[in-house]
């Protein structure tokens, strides 16, 4: 129990490898997000957007958050932790932890999320990023209609 916990310990202060991760799905021909925003001047003013990423609807906290909140202004090939530190979207989980610390917590000890591969041993394991199952910008799923209950059969 001690090993793992000084997994999570390293892994808290910032060193990832412990949890190898998947690519992440990014949209394709849309990285790096630099081949169009270097050029472009920062607009930090929240607003609808009505040129590029109109595809983009922001439902996640979206009356107290703006993509400047996550996407780092002037590097828009890394995004911003809270604290102003730049990180690669290979680890948007730190991110996503920022918030949903319960959540992030059982990403780590893959009770939630997918995680493939070995757990112990020499096998490679790779945990999925929160953006392999939710959409960061609308991450809520949308409510799946149940199944009707099974039939019990009748006696014979």
């Amino acid at each position: 129990m001690l090993s793992l916990g000084l997994c999570f310990a390293s892994f808290a202060n910032g060193a990832g490898e412990e949890f190898p991760v998947a690519p992440p799905p990014m949209t394709e021909g849309l990285f790096p997000c630099s081949n169009c925003h270097a050029s472009m001047e920062v607009n930090r003013k929240k607003r609808v957007l009505k040129e590029e990423h109109t595809d983009i609807k922001l439902h996640h906290a979206e009356s107290m958050r703006w993509c400047l909140d996550c996407h780092d202004a002037k590097n828009r090939d890394k995004l911003r932790l809270y604290n102003g530190d730049l990180i690669p979207f290979t680890e948007s989980y730190r991110l996503c932890g920022e918030c949903h610390g319960f959540v992030y917590n059982d990403w780590k000890a893959g009770i939630h999320g997918k995680r493939t591969g070995y757990f112990m041993g020499p096998g490679k394991r790779t945990y999925y990023l929160c953006a392999h199952c939710h959409d960061p910008h609308q991450p809520k799923f949308k409510p799946i209609k149940p199944e009707p209950p099974p039939i019990k059969p009748k006696d014979s």
